[in-house]
């Protein structure tokens, strides 16, 4: 019904169109972009079948991976960003980690951020064509921060800065790392921008089922015996205590029986943000919510960008009908 009016999107003409009885302008659409890690290429698909079907959102805001796509998008560089993610392998990935352990972050992102910086450059926030806004969080008060000037990929950084992997970044006089942990889908930050309409985009909604609590849970009957990693031969010696090999298998990875540190730290994450979602879209819901199915898909898996964004597309087409909908519905009335 409105396809025509919002195809041209960005404000283009008088924005009025009659539709049956009445007069409507066109709605101010928000498109609120979560977080995910890997799982946010999602968001490429789903903005490519939103655009396709001529709906174009005039605020982006972006919490982690989100604020890349929303902000590669708003800055015009989403077919980039596109090329740059379905070509990533497993070794390429890889080149971009720069390892450092004397820093507030086990990763740098300087290699992240200069590739960044190849495609957008200097632009500034305020210079974009759509209005766009990133979230972060302050580390010492927990202050929810939403970036709306300054350069793009600084934007960008700190709302993807997860605690413990990214370092900090600072902007101004304040320390920011990932937005996610106050806002992982950014709906009340573009109603507050001046959306109308609200189209959320979530990745998180199948990785956990509803939450319950178990009572009254002991230790077992029987206590097993200490699992022993068998996939690496045991060293005879003293240096079957000091093997590095060893260590760091049994450290950062786990075992059968006990996970490793990079498992706890994304699954306390997954479980954080989670609940967080839960708790923001139950208090503020957006008029329409997308939900890529990738909760099978890891944190890390960046390599498999190619099924994220068919996935983001699909999940965008089974919502399509629900959004034309909407859109005549909630859109306000000409003066």
């Amino acid at each position: 019904m409105l396809d025509g009016l919002i195809r041209r999107g960005r404000d283009e003409g008088n924005g009025i169109e009659k539709v049956g009885l009445g007069t409507i302008r066109r709605p101010v659409i928000g498109l609120a972009l979560g977080g995910g890690a890997a799982r946010g290429f999602a968001h490429i698909g789903v903005l490519r079948t939103l655009l396709a079907h001529g709906i174009v959102p005039n605020i982006v805001v972006g919490t982690s991976i989100g604020a890349v796509v929303g902000g590669a998008y708003a800055a015009g560089h989403l077919d980039t960003l596109e090329e740059w993610a379905r070509g990533l392998q497993v070794r390429n990935i890889l080149g971009y980690l720069d390892i450092r352990l004397n820093g507030s972050g086990l990763i740098g992102g300087e290699k992240l951020a200069a590739k960044l910086e190849a495609s957008m450059g200097n632009t500034l926030i305020e210079d974009l064509p759509v209005k766009f806004a990133s979230v972060a969080t302050e580390v010492r008060t927990g202050h929810e921060i939403w970036l709306t000037h300054g350069r793009v990929v600084d934007g960008m950084r700190a709302s993807y800065a997860l605690p413990g992997i990214f370092a900090p970044v600072l902007i101004g006089d304040r320390w920011l790392v990932d937005g996610a942990l106050v806002n992982p889908v950014p709906v009340s930050a573009a109603r507050a921008l001046g959306a109308e309409i609200v189209i959320a985009a979530n990745l998180s909604s199948d990785v956990f089922t509803h939450s319950t609590t178990i009572y009254s849970h002991g230790a077992p009957a029987e206590v097993p015996e200490t699992v022993i990693d068998s996939t690496v031969p045991p060293k005879r010696g003293i240096g079957r205590f000091f093997s590095p090999e060893r260590t760091v298998k049994r450290e950062f990875f786990g075992s059968a029986g006990r996970p490793g540190i990079s498992s706890i730290m994304v699954d306390a994450f997954n479980i954080m943000q989670d609940r967080i979602t839960r708790a923001r879209l139950a208090g503020d819901p957006p008029d329409l919510l997308i939900t890529p199915r990738v909760g099978q898909i890891g944190w890390f898996d960046f390599h498999r960008a190619a099924d994220l964004i068919d996935f983001g597309a699909r999940a965008a087409e089974r919502a399509l009908d629900s959004i034309h909908e909407a859109i005549p519905a909630l859109a306000p009335k000409a003066e």
